[in-house]
């Protein structure tokens, strides 16, 4: 196959949708014949077979689905790009498509994520979180504009992305008075013995967490572990254990959870980094974020 024949292949969608000629034969307005040789020069050029009868249905063979997912890219894109043009027409909000990591506190989020919706131009922020690997697959069929993470991606990563620090800070500890007044000796000695909430160990937090702990020989109780930063947080507020967060959201963290600060872990770091298939950043609500960040948040040059 040479070359694709759009058409076809939007027929040949259409009744993947659909699940019938007949039905595909409605939404379009055309006639059962002619979609069913549109969907025959598909099959005929790009050399096998994309349906078989099921029933009075058809199913899609292994290439069909295939074919399907290809498909449902392609005219998302479209759709988006019809979007886009007809929000410049019309002087609607620009669009800022956001991959968070699932392994990113949210209260940082949002501090990076602020400064997107100050601008002089509206944005109409999309947020969808999961793993960072899922994420820039999306990245790189243009579903998203940027993600967030809290590690940069690595070299072995079949996509061409590039990671943009935001800056980096340490790590503060948190934990009701009772905690709090539990605790003997100086910070992070003090530790040994203490209830203590921790991210899972796939996160970049903890294994920096860890190697101190391993280094000076001090052994916490550990109680919890979350994958979830606000999950931990809750925990915390309840009592449970002391947990760590981003020593930039400390002021947040002790007014929407109602806990102190037990002390602060400045050797032990947590960089935040803006991944994009773009070399030089030129979206203008992401330029927004990596320039507040560097400068407001992490008061970094960089």
């Amino acid at each position: 196959m040479d070359w694709l024949n759009y058409h076809h292949l939007f027929y040949f969608w259409t009744v993947a949708q659909e699940g019938t000629i007949a039905r595909a034969s409605e939404v379009l307005g055309l006639s059962q014949p002619t979609i069913s040789a549109q969907i025959r020069d598909l099959e005929r050029a790009s050399g096998t077979k994309l349906f078989v009868k099921q029933g009075r249905n058809l199913a899609l063979t292994d290439a069909g689905k295939m074919a399907a997912r290809y498909a449902e890219e392609i005219f998302s894109l479209g759709r988006e790009l019809r979007e886009s043009f007809a929000g410049r027409r019309a002087g609607h909000k620009q669009r800022l498509a956001v991959g968070v990591a699932d392994s990113l506190p949210k209260l940082v989020v949002y501090r990076l994520l602020e400064p997107a919706l100050h601008m002089t131009e509206s944005v109409q922020l999309h947020c969808s979180e999961g793993q960072a690997a899922r994420l820039v697959s999306e990245l790189a069929t243009h579903s998203l504009d940027v993600v967030l993470s809290d590690a940069p991606l690595g070299p072995g990563s079949r996509f061409k992305v590039y990671n943009h620090q935001l800056g980096e800070c340490g790590i503060t500890l948190f934990g009701t008075t009772s905690l709090k007044n539990r605790m003997q000796g100086e910070l992070p000695h003090s530790l040994t013995g203490v209830p203590m909430l921790m991210p899972t160990s796939d996160s970049t937090l903890r294994r920096s967490l860890d190697g101190l702990f391993e280094s000076i020989g001090v052994f916490p109780q550990i109680v919890g572990e979350f994958a979830d930063s606000a999950l931990m947080k809750s925990f915390g507020q309840a009592g449970t254990g002391i947990f760590p967060a981003p020593s930039v959201v400390e002021a947040e963290v002790c007014r929407q959870y109602q806990v102190e600060v037990i002390g602060r872990l400045p050797t032990v770091t947590e960089r935040f980094y803006a991944i994009s298939i773009e070399r030089r950043i030129t979206h203008p609500a992401v330029v927004a974020i990596r320039e507040s960040a560097r400068r407001e948040l992490f008061g970094t040059t960089q």
